[in-house]
């Protein structure tokens, strides 16, 4: 497969210590080590790793992912995007994807802060900007690589404080979220942020074709057939489509497929055959070939790799 790769910008600096502090203190609040954290506050996790990951293969929903130390690589359809200290992903659609760190050990371990975006919240937000950006003309990929400024890191800061203080959430959280959302759509960032919530661009017509490829993952779907409900000509859905997610509307709904079964054989216990045939394949051994040229090995190699890396980020 020909990937094309896009490096993140320059790094800019240090983590400063009052941010590093801020998610330390929670880690370690809950025992230390390392793992996937989750806080008190809806959709927020930390992170922190030990040792390097093999890429594991997830649907990323719109959100933001700042990392305070260590580095991160995603891969999405032929596009590896790195990103670093000081660096954050912001991902402005539902794709499915695979992330790891890189070069994590106990001595410099890899730690980050995982924020998911409420888009009905951020919506309002838009709409209370006096002058609110303009998104992209041309179709951009939903998955880019910024930096951290002093107000994108006051705001994350004070999001893991939060964390340590449970009974303020319910009204100091909401706040919080508001001025993040504030400072990314006004800051250099804002037009593709602003993205997520107009309605009737061509970013919010993909956003209702993944919605609708999500409900009916298992279904022989056609692409005249999606662009026919978003109002736009084949050739024009799939450039777009393509250019947003850099993948086609086929090869996206194949990964949803084999996302989806690893969820069963791992949760639910289903064998490769039962979780083949609810995700819409008539062939088990179609199945596995899908599975190990997306994901990179075998079915039950991945759902072994997945269970032991559940079982080290429990909390």
């Amino acid at each position: 497969m020909d990937e094309t790769t896009r490096q993140g910008p320059a790094r800019t600096g240090r983590t400063p210590a009052w941010l590093m502090s801020a998610a330390l203190d929670f880690i370690e609040s809950r025992g230390g080590g390392q793992g996937r954290f989750s806080t008190p506050l809806p959709g927020i996790h930390i992170v922190r790793a030990f040792q390097d990951r093999l890429p594991i293969h997830n649907l990323y929903k719109p959100s933001l992912c700042v990392v305070l130390r260590g580095n991160k690589e995603i891969y999405f359809g032929d596009t590896c995007l790195h990103y670093a200290e000081m660096q954050c992903l912001l991902v402005s659609a539902e794709i499915p994807a695979s992330g790891r760190m890189v070069g994590a050990s106990v001595a410099d371990p890899y730690i980050g802060v995982m924020i998911d975006f409420d888009v009905a919240e951020l919506r309002d937000v838009l709409r209370k900007i006096e002058s609110p950006p303009v998104p992209p003309v041309e179709p951009v990929p939903c998955v880019f690589v910024g930096e951290v400024d002093q107000f994108l890191a006051d705001c994350v800061a004070r999001l893991c404080r939060m964390t340590m203080m449970p009974d303020p959430v319910p009204v100091l959280y909401p706040a919080a979220m508001r001025e993040l959302y504030y400072f990314l759509l006004t800051g250099p960032y804002g037009s593709e942020v602003a993205k997520i919530t107009l309605p009737e661009n061509y970013a919010e017509r993909i956003a209702r074709s993944i919605h609708f490829i999500r409900g009916h993952y298992s279904e022989t779907l056609r692409v005249e057939d999606l662009a026919r409900k978003c109002g736009m000509s084949s050739s024009s859905f799939y450039h777009h489509f393509k250019e947003i997610t850099s993948m086609s509307p086929v090869r996206y709904q194949k990964h949803l497929r084999l996302i989806e079964a690893r969820r069963l054989m791992v949760t639910e216990g289903a064998s490769v055959s039962q979780a083949a045939h609810h995700v819409g394949y008539e062939s088990a051994s179609q199945f596995s070939r899908d599975y190990g040229r997306t994901i990179g090995c075998p079915p039950k190699r991945d759902v072994a790799n997945f269970k032991a890396l559940l079982a080290a980020g429990s909390r």
